[in-house]
């Protein structure tokens, strides 16, 4: 396999540092837009769980319903798919960050040091969190 050495010459220039910074902050919005739509997810399932469980116990009807699961599981999907979503945001985002801030591309950052993390990585990970307590919330149908 070819190192990246090999593929093209790295060199500190104006036009190289700029394109740097494109690429650098093209990942950060790609984990933004990750984070909302992940966001977004979880929101819906959540709300999708509590509005039919609501309707469910306030129903005075007696004619069964057909699937009284469907709406948990669906919620729960939802919920799960917004976590994974967010998991695999924040590793590729990580990925990309470590191969930006790699030694031969050192130079044309500008800067001498490792990389800081950034508040979009924080917030992803509370957002984790969050989904997480949703998702247990859910399961074990706390509220």
């Amino acid at each position: 396999m070819n190192k990246p050495e090999d593929r093209f010459e790295v060199s500190a220039t104006a036009s190289s540092h700029f394109a740097w910074i494109r690429t650098r902050l093209a990942l950060e919005r790609t984990l933004m837009a990750w984070a909302r739509t992940s966001v977004s997810l979880i929101g819906f399932g959540f709300t999708i769980v509590q509005f039919f469980e609501r309707v469910q116990t306030s129903s005075a009807s007696s004619v069964p319903v057909l699937l009284p699961d469907a709406p948990h599981n669906f919620g729960l999907a939802l919920i799960g798919a917004g976590i994974l979503g967010l998991l695999v945001s924040l590793w590729q985002y990580q990925r990309g960050a470590h191969y930006l801030w790699s030694d031969e591309f050192r130079p044309v950052a500008g800067l001498a040091k490792e990389h800081a993390t950034t508040p979009i990585m924080w917030v992803a990970i509370v957002l984790i969190l969050v989904g997480v307590f949703a998702f247990l919330v859910v399961l074990f149908r706390w509220a």
